[in-house]
């Protein structure tokens, strides 16, 4: 028998490596979703040619269906093939920013290339340490391109050298923040705040066609996917298209049936489905009278400031990226016993679509303004740790849908005005105005940095899994994505799934 990962994202990819590069046997089950034929012809159209010589129609119509994406979903390469829809996973998906992926490669499809370990202050609590996880972020960044420089981000996350790491070109509005920022250390160690540029999963090789929220013509963002056309060539990994419905745990294998009936044995399983998966095949199957499970959400909110200093050109005209720009950590027990992580995205489509469908129909006429606004707008995303943040209690419906509640936490509101505040200082350092009546709070679950519904612990009790991922009263069953996670720090969560999916690899025996 082999081992069997349970999805195709980037947990399941990080533990198939690790347990292949143990000499294990391995079959990945596939939900299988891909882009549509058309869409991949529009996006082969793209990629065969300069991005100087790209129609002005051609960009609209690739631009077109992310713009019309309705509530809830993330679009890219104009499908929707990379996220379930809502309500085929929840019964009220209205209640949570939250989506499920059957799509080959999983959420990674979609994924804003954001990359950052946890810091060690705050994963103190957890059942492993910083040094625990450390190789296994340094063996993740071996097929993981990351780009970046060594700059003061570098004291607080010294896991992740940037000496051999290949710098994305900022963009013209970011570099004149960072310079200016820069001027002001004091300033900036007053308010707790380090900066630094973003580090991204970024194929150096990019062209900065400014398409990066729309769908890389060149796949130069990195997607599980990558990693999976390397994994194929290996002659102990097997792959498969399949949706699994429960699993059977028994005493020297394990039973996987999957929603055509078919049945499985593995001598492990590794659960990579992501959360809302995970959950829902736990709730499908665990031995032990569980009815209900907990999400840990990581609240996240909008800042958006306006630039009052010129820029040496117009900041949509290439070259340029659209991916965060700049990266601000808060570290001030004034603001959250926690670091709060801070994205800086410059200038977007986004920005005039939405600006001019919100107030150019009140002002006939005015979208020439809006357009201009739109490119002095700068946008920060912050991240609060789950600590601050609502829960998301998660049950199992008898249409095997999920129902969810969410529980609010009489914390965010207050952290999350004192990290606006904060923020808006480091920002007007940075010569901007910041519009902090305009603060918008994301949806709980949106920002995708969720998990821990059945965290690790030193000696699990009901409800927890152990250090390797297995859930109390199962020893053969080991969830290695953000479920077993047992908390959310505010930095960028997928570097960590997947140098933990990795550790539990090449721990489990």
């Amino acid at each position: 028998m082999t081992d069997l990962v349970i999805g195709s994202g980037l947990s399941g990819v990080s533990v198939a490596m690790a347990l292949l590069n143990r000499g294990r046997q391995v079959l990945m089950l596939d939900p299988g979703g891909r882009l549509e034929a058309s869409a991949q012809d529009r996006r082969d159209k793209l990629a065969a040619s300069d991005p100087d010589t790209w129609s002005v129609d051609d960009q609209k119509i690739w631009q077109a269906p992310q713009f019309d994406t309705p509530p809830g979903q993330v679009r890219r390469f104009g499908s929707d093939f990379a996220m379930v829809p809502g309500a085929k996973t929840l019964v009220s998906p209205d209640q949570i920013g939250l989506r499920a992926s059957h799509a080959t490669g999983g959420l990674s499809n979609l994924w804003g290339s954001a990359v950052l370990p946890n810091r060690a202050e705050d994963i103190a609590d957890w059942p492993i340490s910083i040094e625990d996880l450390s190789p296994h972020y340094r063996a993740v960044a071996q097929f993981l391109p990351i780009s970046g420089r060594q700059d003061d981000l570098q004291a607080l996350f010294p896991v992740l050298a940037m000496r051999d790491r290949v710098p994305l070109n900022p963009s013209p509005q970011a570099q004149q923040m960072l310079q200016m920022l820069e001027q002001q250390e004091s300033g900036l160690s007053d308010f707790g705040a380090t900066i630094g540029m973003s580090r991204l999963a970024v194929d150096p090789g990019c062209q900065y066609c400014g398409q990066c929220l729309h769908g890389c013509p060149w796949g130069y963002i990195y997607s599980a996917q990558k990693t999976l056309d390397d994994l194929r060539h290996h002659s102990a990994f097997q792959i498969r298209t399949g949706l699994v419905h429960r699993f059977e745990e028994h005493t020297d294998h394990v039973t996987v049936t999957l929603d055509n009936g078919e049945t499985l044995k593995a001598t492990r399983v590794f659960v990579a489905a992501g959360v809302l998966e995970t959950a829902r095949l736990l709730l499908a199957s665990s031995p032990e009278p569980t009815t209900s499970l907990q999400l840990q959400d990581s609240q996240h909110f909008f800042l958006p400031s306006l630039h009052r200093w010129r820029v040496p050109r117009r900041p949509d005209q290439r070259p340029y990226h659209t991916l965060p720009q700049i990266f601000i950590e808060l570290d001030d027990p004034k603001v959250s016993p926690h670091l709060v992580h801070t994205q800086v995205y410059t200038w977007n489509e986004f920005y005039a679509h939405d600006l001019i469908n919100s107030y150019g129909s009140k002002l006939p006429g005015s979208a020439p303004l809006w357009r201009m606004l739109a490119r002095r707008l700068i946008v920060a995303q912050a991240f609060l740790h789950s600590a601050h943040s609502a829960r998301i209690n998660l049950t199992l419906a008898t249409d095997g849908r999920l129902a969810s509640t969410v529980n609010p936490n009489d914390e965010t509101e207050t952290v999350m005005a004192r990290a606006t505040s904060r923020l808006a200082q480091v920002m007007k350092l940075a010569g901007l105005a910041p519009l902090t009546f305009a603060r918008r709070p994301g949806d709980v679950g949106s920002s995708f940095h969720v998990g821990g519904s059945v965290p690790m612990a030193k000696v699990p009790s009901s409800g927890q899994s152990d250090i390797l991922g297995r859930p109390k009263g199962l020893s053969r069953v080991h969830l290695v994505d953000a479920s077993s996670l047992p908390s959310i720090p505010a930095t960028t969560i997928t570097f960590s799934v997947m140098a933990n999916a990795h550790r539990i690899g090449t721990l489990t025996l």
